[in-house]
């Protein structure tokens, strides 16, 4: 009998344990997320606007350590998504040493993707360490590519569809967010 009831309390004791669900995905932290994030010190925060895409507000993150004076910058992408409930701000951070990845990227995209035809559908993306992305597919029905840029790596209303004149403005944005950082 004390062996029955061993065997039943430890089915019970593992079941439960196995039923929990899992843990939400966290977000990945850019390097500039996580020197923020620092405790026991004085972080100055600055944000330079660059300028707005579709929605897009493009900004300079700048992050300095008042107590031992490092600093760190950063490229901040905001989108104010809104639903018929709520509205919610996506933010995504591009660490400085990204930001020539991006800029690259994109001027491939334009010069070697934009002007070719796909007969199957084709994606081609650049993503960053947090997550964010920027890119674009091919769409068979319409003959042509159609560009985004991805906010957040899970979560709904961080995408945001974007015209092929719409990511020249991006680049330009990017291009001058460099040249403050």
């Amino acid at each position: 009998m004390k062996k029955n009831l061993f065997l039943f309390a430890t089915l019970i004791i593992s079941v439960s344990v196995f039923a929990q669900p899992p843990a939400a995905k966290e977000k990945p932290l850019s390097n500039a997320e996580q020197f923020s994030l620092k405790s026991g010190t004085l972080i100055e925060k600055q944000y330079i606007e660059i300028g707005k895409v579709k929605g897009i507000e493009v900004k300079v993150l700048k992050l300095k350590d008042l107590n031992d004076n490092t600093a760190k910058t950063a490229l901040r992408f905001e989108y104010e998504y809104k639903s018929s409930y709520s509205t919610d701000t996506k933010i995504a951070v591009l660490d400085s040493d990204e930001i020539d990845g991006l800029i690259k990227s994109i001027k491939n995209l334009q010069a070697n993707v934009f002007p070719t035809v796909k007969d199957v559908y084709t994606e081609v993306i650049y993503k960053s360490r947090t997550g964010f992305e920027a890119g674009a597919f091919y769409d068979k029905d319409r003959a042509k590519w159609v560009t985004y840029v991805q906010l957040e790596k899970y979560g709904s209303g961080s995408s945001v569809f974007l015209t092929v004149e719409d990511f020249t403005t991006l680049l330009d944005l990017v291009e001058q967010a460099k040249l403050k950082m």
